[in-house]
């Protein structure tokens, strides 16, 4: 088992060298020496099939694992039955997705708390979550399959760490999304050190399992923060807010984890990445040496 990195989009460097369209992104991808990528349809479906089957195969040939973000539009703790059909039918479509493109994971956005308390928001979101999962699997729908629920960065969003893993709790095919950056933004800066990223990890694995935490999905980035939260994601060019990626390499390669892990720095996902997997071996290469 491996621990893998890409990027979530293509990024500025992409289109610079005169690339156009993300059929050509698994070929520049493996070039790059990474080995995952993630394709947000953010704002929406819109893409025919025969497309995504075909960038599909372009990214199998060149061994990139795919995942898929969900549109952000996605709302389980919606008092509207409408809007929470939509979500409901954005999960439906997206499986759709992952079986064109060849995917394996659809990661997305839990819910938002509206005008509703915090704790009947989340409760409402994670029973409609659970129901639509676990009919999903119950059709067979769900074979080969990851859902990936995310941790948020901003105050009225459902999705702390501890909201995620009670969500992932509830099937065999929900695992975590770690946004780190997210994380860090919600959470004013507290994640420094090797030990506070571990914490987090560690948390996982004793509520819902070594076997999940070792294949979760992880989004990082710099993100700047304020007093509610996110406020714009940054690059690795920047020092003020983080969070830094080797302590969280520590804690992976201490804890002897193997997550998918993504960039969403923004316009250098591609480079960020590349840094990542940079420092993830040097730190696994260090772990071995000193313990013989």
């Amino acid at each position: 088992m491996q621990t893998l990195f890409g990027p979530s989009g293509n990024c500025e460097s992409f289109f610079a060298e005169g690339h156009k369209a993300t059929i050509e992104s698994g070929k520049w991808t493996k070039e790059k020496g990474l080995d995952a990528f993630e394709y947000s349809f953010g704002r929406g479906y819109i893409m025919p099939t025969s497309t995504a089957q075909a960038i599909g195969k372009e990214f199998e040939k060149n061994g990139i694992k795919l995942s898929i973000h969900a549109p952000y539009f996605i709302n389980f703790a919606s008092p509207d039955e409408t809007l929470f059909g939509k979500s409901c039918g954005y999960i439906v479509t997206g499986i759709k997705f992952l079986r064109a493109f060849g995917a394996d994971r659809l990661v997305f956005h839990p819910a938002s708390t509206g005008k509703a308390e915090r704790k009947q928001a989340f409760l409402l979101a994670k029973e409609r979550i659970s129901a639509l999962v676990n009919s999903l699997d119950e059709q067979g729908l769900l074979e080969g399959i990851y859902l990936c629920p995310e941790t948020m960065g901003k105050q009225m969003q459902i999705g702390t760490v501890d909201e995620v893993l009670e969500i992932c709790k509830t099937n065999p095919h929900l695992i975590p999304t770690f946004d780190f950056g997210h994380i860090n933004a919600l959470m004013h800066g507290a994640l420094k050190t090797k030990d506070d990223f571990k914490k987090i990890l560690s948390k996982s694995i004793e509520q819902i399992g070594y076997d999940k935490t070792n294949i979760c999905h992880i989004h990082f980035s710099k993100i700047q923060y304020g007093e509610k939260g996110e406020i714009r994601h940054l690059n690795f060019d920047d020092n003020i807010y983080g969070p830094e990626f080797e302590p969280l390499a520590e804690a992976i390669v201490e804890l002897k984890l193997h997550p998918r892990i993504l960039s969403e720095s923004a316009g250098k996902q591609t480079e960020d990445a590349i840094e990542m997997k940079k420092t993830y071996f040097s730190v696994l290469k260090a772990n071995k040496t000193n313990n013989g």
